[in-house]
């Protein structure tokens, strides 16, 4: 599911950046820094999606859990 949300945010982030780029080509200064900066708060959540996956993958191999992917 962890993997299946990355996914999302991965295309909002992918809308961002293209919105980013019309804004700044219309000159839209203000709007453009915004998206610009949204787009880097999502590559952080998407990095810290990314890591709690490897810390699922770690703990899941180092205790009696067992995690079944459908």
């Amino acid at each position: 599911m962890v993997a299946q949300a990355d996914e999302t945010v991965a295309l909002a982030q992918k809308w961002l950046e293209q919105l980013h780029h019309l804004a700044d080509q219309g000159n839209l200064t203000d709007a453009s820094a915004s998206v610009a900066q949204a787009t880097v708060l999502i590559g952080e959540a998407r990095a810290k999606l990314a890591s709690a996956i490897g810390d699922m993958e770690t703990d899941a191999g180092s205790s009696d859990v067992t995690v079944e992917r459908v």
